[in-house]
């Protein structure tokens, strides 16, 4: 950006003889010019320059398609678009990128698909990105390859499938706007005091109401638990949960009990549609992943649920007789949950740009975006789904950037609070929480993980999978269980803060969710941030990534 190009390659040279150096002088004339791809059993070797025939035609090598029979249309389509992409970053931004704590991780995540995961082969990775992001198209998995100082290079394209997804454009888009505003996310050192810590459990002890509720009107079965204990009262608000894709009722289990303890009364919902039972469903061919209904269906849940908790409210010689405010209620949702929470709150789906967006190569996507392509099958382009109930909203690694359009999100009607973590690759920060942030009206509150991944506000107990694993299906390296602990604690000081604004005690706790609470609480591991509003040079930066 308004450097000339004999700077810029007297830059690209810099950094190249550093990394050079790590491999030797003999270095610079090894590179790859043959990939072994291997398949499960099978391994087939093919040459750089087939690859490179392939992105300009479209067409996968005649060596690998007896091997590519048993993908699918769209894994070959991905495979073909993977090979043509280019990563929006230039060769100072990777270089400074693969030597921070998220570059560490994606270079794990790349050495499971590369079958390289000693010292050498990190630094193998290392030197491939940063010197493969100086050809004149930029980083792509080509000029990774060429640049690659070895001259074979094996991948485990199965592997290969679940890294790439989870290494997306979007992702690559917010590390390059983490890198830029980095120097605006210096530690600050708060200059008050705090009164109390709303991390740490209430006085109450809580218990638990599991009940299985069915709408009889759309044929629907709900299980709903019910967090609560002596403490709550009819002064503070119903909170309602919404769990993400493919998860459960308890992901946030520990969130739950936390602000029961301290007297709210919350409601935890499975979506049958969209739940961890729906997607094993579909993994054994029994029905589809999820129905684009299900952006229509998530939302009414909600409203049922208010439904059937004011009945509750209303029965005689019932425990919680009395005790639920139903109609100043607040929801709290994480990924595809925090979608269906911004859709309860007010945000209007948009769907005409999405159907135009998802017709293109979904190997740029997110896993967040391809999930919200699904509701281009929906008949209408706008739906309004907002429950007048909803008196507040938190939306945990929501998905925005498709399904609400260019103004969807400008309906929200109620204070709302947003959090994103840098890390996360299902629903990547930029596009996904920063972008929309911007658009809903205030009050509002933007809450930054510096260093967390999409399921580190999750329920240690929902992410025993996750604890060792650099790769999963959803997403890859997750910071989570023991680890994401600093996360949690910040979540429950937040949201138990953020709910106390719908009570008497509203500036007893206003003070915790403010920039500087968030300077306290940060740890080495996880600075944490928030803001009110995206100061307009950030915005300006936002607009470049999310324009290219």
């Amino acid at each position: 950006m308004g450097r000339s190009w004999g700077s810029f390659k007297t830059v690209v040279g810099f950094f190249g003889a550093i990394v050079l150096t790590q491999f030797g002088a003999n270095t610079s004339a090894i590179a790859a010019d043959t990939v072994v791809v291997r398949l499960g059993l099978f391994t087939e070797s093919i040459s750089l320059a087939e690859l490179q025939k392939a992105a300009k035609t479209g067409e996968l090598p005649g060596s690998l398609k007896p091997y590519t029979k048993g993908l699918s249309e769209q894994q070959r389509r991905f495979l073909l678009g993977a090979l043509g992409m280019n990563i929006p970053m230039n060769v100072v931004t990777v270089n400074r990128l693969v030597n921070t704590q998220i570059g560490t991780t994606i270079l794990n995540d790349l050495a499971t698909a590369l079958a390289r995961k000693d010292k050498a082969g990190v630094q193998a990775l290392r030197a491939g990105l940063v010197l493969g992001s100086t050809a004149p198209q930029g980083l792509s998995l080509l000029s990774f390859i060429a640049a690659y100082p070895s001259k074979r290079l094996e991948i485990n394209l199965s592997q290969a499938f679940i890294v790439a997804r989870s290494l997306n454009t979007a992702f690559w888009r917010t590390q390059q706007f983490m890198l830029t505003i980095a120097p605006e996310l210096g530690p600050k050192t708060p200059q008050i005091a705090f009164p109390f810590d709303p991390s740490q459990p209430g006085i109450a002890q809580v218990q638990i109401l599991k009940l299985d509720w069915n709408d009889q009107k759309r044929n629907r079965n709900i299980p709903v638990d019910i967090y609560w204990s002596t403490a709550a009262t009819a002064n503070k608000p119903v909170i309602v949960f919404s769990h993400g894709f493919a998860s459960v009722r308890t992901d946030l289990r520990y969130l739950a009990e936390h602000l029961a303890s301290h007297g709210y009364v919350v409601a935890t919902l499975e979506h049958p549609g969209s739940n961890q039972a729906n997607t094993n469903s579909a993994l054994q061919g029994k029905s589809r992943v999820m129905k684009p209904q299900e952006f229509l269906d998530r939302p009414q849940d909600i409203s049922f649920v208010l439904d059937e908790l004011e009945k509750l409210n209303q029965t005689a010689n019932h425990p919680l007789q009395g005790k639920l405010a139903t109609m100043n209620a607040m929801v709290i949702g994480h990924s595809f949950g925090g979608g269906t929470a911004l859709e309860v709150a007010g945000a209007e789906l948009q769907l005409e740009r999405l159907k135009q967006r998802c017709k293109k190569n979904l190997a740029i996507f997110s896993e967040g975006e391809v999930m919200q392509c699904i509701a281009q099958e929906l008949p209408e382009n706008t739906y309004q789904l907002r429950d007048t109930r909803i008196k507040q909203a938190i939306a945990l690694n929501p998905t925005t950037s498709l399904i609400f359009g260019e103004t969807g999100l400008t309906k929200v009607q109620v204070p709302t609070l947003v959090l994103a973590s840098s890390a996360d690759k299902t629903t990547p920060a930029l596009t996904e929480q920063i972008v929309g942030f911007d658009k809903i009206p205030s009050p509002k509150w933007l809450v930054g993980i510096v260093g967390g991944t999409h399921l580190s506000v999750k329920d240690p107990s929902q992410t025993l999978d996750q604890i060792g694993q650099a790769n999963t299906p959803i997403s890859g390296g997750e910071v989570v269980g023991e680890q994401a602990a600093d996360v949690r604690k910040y979540v429950k000081a937040i949201a138990l803060s953020f709910a106390a604004q719908m009570t008497p005690e509203a500036k007893n706790y206003a003070i915790f969710l403010t920039s500087d609470y968030a300077q306290f609480a940060s740890t080495p591991a996880f600075p944490f941030r928030l803001i009110t509003q995206i100061p307009p040079d950030a915005m300006a930066v936002v607009k470049e990534f999310v324009d290219k």
